[in-house]
Parts: C-alpha cells; structure tokens; sequence
C-alpha cells in the first residue's frame, strides 16, 4: 500500500499552509477571536480557520445559490459561504442556540451579508423536512450533532440538486473512527462514513483536512 500521509503538519508547516491560502478578512478574524474568547470550553465546535477559504472556494466552484447549514454556532463557516454566493443567493442556517447564533448575526450584518442568510432555530431535522421536496439545493454544509448525521444526509440527498455538493465536517473524530468498539458520537461518525461510502447516488471522497472533510456530490 502506497502511504500519503508522510508529511507531518507541525505547527510552523500549519502556519505556512494558512499563509498561502486566501485570508480571513476583519469580520472573519473577529468573529473566529470572538468566538474563543465568549465560549472557550467548547470552541473546538467552529470550523477550522482554513476551512472558510475552502467553503467559499466550494461555493463559487459550484456556482451555488442555494446553500443549507445543518450546525451553524457562532457563524464563521454560513459567514465564509455566504460572503461568496452572488447577491441573490440565499443560505438557510440551522441551529438550536439563540445565543451562539447571536454572534454570527452580528458578523452576517458587519460583511453585509445578513440577507443573503436566513437563520432558523429549532432542531434541523424538522427545519430540513419543512423545506420543499424537489431538488433544490446547491450545496449543503454538515457539521452538528454527530449521530444525527444519516438522518441528516437522507433528508439532504434527495433535495440536492444533481452536480450539488455535500461537505460533511469532522468525518475522522479526532481518529476515533478507528474504534470498532466505539460509542456516542464516534459511533454515529463511523456509522455515518460507511453509509456515505455505499449510497450509489453520491460520488464521495473522505479527505484528511482538519478533522476529516467528505465531499460528495449527488451524480
């Protein structure tokens, strides 16, 4: 077996692959600051600074207009997707926290974004079967709870345009994916990987960014 991961990412090597990708502007940067400052303990929950470059590199890739956000917390990762829709492009965020999403408000205003995005607090699931059934979707963004994910992912597919695109975060769980015996959370990542690699109607890759990103687009 050929082995690719011999390139280690140390600290400086992390710093230098930030530098050499598009940068967080001052309402990113502040939002992302913020974001540690308010809510320490579980901060690890925001997308990965060079995720946000990535998600709005996907959204112009894909010429997307209509985006869904399952886990939106503070808003960095809506933020970074909605900068990069055209003006008529719409975002439905979903979370169930008022005051996590309180801080990606008041960014979505500060990048005159904010109407481009439509925040809807509640569980997703219910948020994500209310929408309409035909294939209306451009690009979906998963990163919520993670036994919810298959639930989630049947509710998405079929309301995914073809050529549409679904970036699932956080697919290697701190490699407790590697756990047959795993539970909670680990579990429902593992559970939800193999069902990804054996759904026929999507075309799926599982890539070592960050914490594990998959992307699959719907054939």
């Amino acid at each position: 077996m050929t082995k690719g991961n011999s390139t280690k990412i140390t600290d400086e090597l992390y710093q230098y692959v930030l530098a050499h990708n598009p940068p967080l502007d001052a309402v990113q940067r502040g939002l992302v600051a913020t974001t540690y400052e308010k809510f320490p303990d579980v901060a690890g929950m925001q997308s990965a600074e060079e995720q946000g470059p990535l998600l709005a590199f996907l959204v112009r890739l894909t010429g997307a207009r209509h985006i869904v956000e399952v886990g939106t917390f503070t808003g960095f990762s809506s933020l970074s997707m909605a900068q990069a829709l055209p003006p008529d492009g719409r975002l439905i965020a979903c979370d169930v926290s008022e005051e996590w999403t309180a801080y990606g408000r008041e960014a979505w205003e500060a990048a005159g974004v904010a109407d481009r995005v439509e925040l809807r607090i509640g569980p997703a699931l219910d948020t994500l079967r209310a929408m309409p059934a035909d294939e209306h979707v451009d690009l979906a963004y998963v990163d919520a709870d993670k036994e919810g994910q298959i639930a989630y992912w049947e509710e998405l597919v079929p309301r995914l345009r073809p050529g549409g695109l679904i970036v699932t975060d956080n697919t290697l769980y701190h490699g407790a994916v590697l756990d047959e015996a795993a539970t909670g959370s680990a579990a429902g990542v593992r559970a939800f990987n193999d069902h990804v690699a054996a759904d026929p109607r999507m075309d799926s890759v599982l890539l070592a960014i960050s914490d594990g990103l998959t992307l699959s687009r719907k054939r």
